[in-house]
């Protein structure tokens, strides 16, 4: 009968166990993964098979001549390129165009009223060289009224519409030559209400700026304007002209002084806040949301920004990068084939091969563009360590059962 008993008790016991270790060793069957932040290299470049909104995904290895492509397809021409320098505004008055005539007698001053001391400084375009006395008559701030004329004491009306100041001077003189003596004129464009450039967007005050003949180039404008709100490296000033839209970072105009062009007449400048960035996921060191400068910058820096690649986790041979891209970006040969998505892009996967030293030169050159996905795959060796690991563990667990059923 005690024989009886010690082998059941055995039986049961070994029951125990062997139900223990089964569970455990159902519970690892059933996992269909260990844990991963996105698919391993393999099953990247298995996307190739697979669309986005009906467009082919292409899968692109990172090289020296594939860098040159897409460095040349995002390559835009600067204001000075594609817009250049506005000829200098003209002189010709316009309706609602304010003037500022200054109209000398020489001595004896007897149209105007008595006479007052002049300098050469108040000449201007006057003939008399030398200080003198006479009278000055200025009349400020004179606008050109809708009929496009102006209305001078003793001379009438004057037809300014269409006219350079040094016409409607020449008409006064000639209107005043037999009334004054010697008369001298200078007429001066102040404001021009048809010369003007608007500012909008993120700068201190939305405005309508003159232009003078002096010729306002960009710059000036936004100062004009009470300069921009954003930071200068997330601002991208856009000048719209005639039906054309070009845009240029702020931080570029204010490097390169050719891209500060002269501004013509109906200009529309806007000031654009754009926070660049791409999203890092995988094995990296940030998972994150990147932001950067609307200049750009390249795969080598975005790496550094996120303190590199997981020497525990990553696989060197497995940094992605993915993209709707521009088809100019990308080989002809593959652009013209391409099914694209509703706007016009096609799904890329840019993948970087880190375990050849020469990559790092290319990445020294590959741009990273606004919302790109950086992701970084998992090592096949990572996931076998994850195996050993739950394994292990279990088998532990499995011994401290074992020694805990009596």
């Amino acid at each position: 009968m005690r024989t009886l008993e010690l082998r059941s008790y055995g039986a049961s016991r070994k029951f125990m166990r062997n139900a223990a270790t089964a569970a455990m060793l159902f519970a690892v069957a059933g996992c269909s993964s260990f844990g991963a932040s996105g698919p391993n290299t393999r099953g990247v470049r298995a996307a190739s098979s697979r669309t986005v909104d009906n467009a082919d995904i292409k899968i692109v290895e990172v090289t020296d001549a594939v860098t040159r492509q897409v460095l040349t397809g995002y390559r835009s021409d600067g204001f000075a390129d594609t817009l250049g320098d506005a000829p200098l505004p003209g002189t010709v008055i316009g309706r609602g165009d304010i003037l500022d005539i200054s109209i000398w007698e020489a001595p004896p001053a007897v149209l105007f009223g008595s006479s007052a001391s002049f300098s050469p400084s108040d000449s201007g375009s006057v003939l008399a060289a030398t200080a003198g006395l006479g009278q000055k008559t200025t009349i400020s701030e004179l606008m050109v009224d809708g009929a496009g004329t102006i209305r001078i004491p003793f001379a009438g009306t004057i037809p300014a519409l269409g006219r350079t100041p040094q016409e409607i001077e020449r008409e006064i003189i000639a209107r005043l030559r037999r009334k004054a003596h010697d008369p001298q004129v200078v007429v001066r464009l102040i404001r021009s209400a048809g010369e003007n450039v608007t500012v909008v967007g993120d700068v201190a005050t939305s405005t309508r700026v003159p232009l003078t003949p002096r010729g306002e180039r960009l710059l000036e404008i936004l100062a004009a304007a009470g300069g921009v709100k954003q930071p200068i490296g997330k601002t991208t000033i856009q000048i719209t002209r005639a039906g054309r839209v070009v845009s240029l970072p702020l931080e570029i105009i204010i490097r390169d002084p050719a891209q500060n062009i002269r501004l013509q007449a109906e200009d529309v400048v806007t000031a654009l806040y754009q926070p660049y960035s791409f999203t890092s996921l995988g094995a990296t060191g940030t998972n994150a949301e990147i932001p950067f400068e609307s200049t750009g910058i390249t795969l080598a820096q975005a790496l550094g920004r996120i303190g590199g690649l997981k020497d525990e986790r990553a696989d060197v041979r497995g940094v992605f990068v993915f993209r709707l891209e521009d088809p100019a970006a990308l080989n002809p040969a593959v652009s013209a084939t391409a099914r694209r998505t509703p706007d016009g892009r096609i799904p890329v996967i840019y993948r970087v091969d880190l375990s050849n030293p020469a990559t790092f030169f290319v990445a020294q050159s590959f741009p990273v563009r606004n919302k790109d996905v950086l992701y970084v795959s998992n090592a096949p060796l990572a996931d076998l360590q994850k195996f050993v690991s739950i394994v292990s563990s279990m088998a532990f667990s499995v011994i401290g059962i074992s020694n805990s059923i009596p």
